[in-house]
């Protein structure tokens, strides 16, 4: 899938660096917590490691090589096993308002549904706006209490769709 000359792709091992560089720098730019967070998440050092099962995916915004941005579907740890969670959802200011954040999400949930989920579960940071905006055009609803175990006890924003 492109845009111009952007690719959203699957990751690839090389990949880890960059995405993990994406993730981090965000955190700062929207004075997200460190604790609780994808920032202190050990999967963000190994990304593609931590896709390589036949139930998950994780799918990067590439630009002639420049990773810009990046997104995940896996199942939901701790819950039903019909239930994914789109993770690691960041990009780059680079790619920011062009229109790729909604393909990489909309590419996420009919992946989710292609593996056989039929909810979709996210987590949030209040501060992210737009990508919640992102949430909710595509019909996700807040909830009061998260679900699962994710681990990423500073976010406080919970959203589920059927998928």
């Amino acid at each position: 899938m492109s845009n111009n000359n952007y690719i959203i792709r699957e990751i690839e091992q090389q990949d880890n660096a960059a995405v993990e560089s994406v993730i981090r720098a965000c955190f700062p730019e929207f004075d997200i917590p460190l604790e609780g967070t994808a920032f202190a998440d050990p999967e963000t050092k190994k990304m593609f490691e931590s896709y390589q099962n036949s139930n998950d995916v994780y799918y990067v915004i590439d630009r002639d090589g420049e990773i810009l941005g990046g997104a995940g579907v896996k199942p939901l740890e701790g819950f039903e096993d019909r239930v994914c969670e789109i993770q690691k959802m960041y990009f780059s200011p680079k790619v920011r308002g062009k229109g790729l954040g909604k393909k990489l999400f909309k590419k996420c949930l009919e992946t989710a549904k292609t593996l056989g989920y039929k909810q979709c579960y996210i987590e949030s940071a209040p501060q992210l706006k737009a990508a919640i905006h992102i949430y909710e055009y595509f019909g996700f609803k807040h909830l009061n209490a998260p679900l699962g175990n994710t681990g990423h006890t500073a976010c406080a924003v919970w959203m589920l769709k059927d998928l």
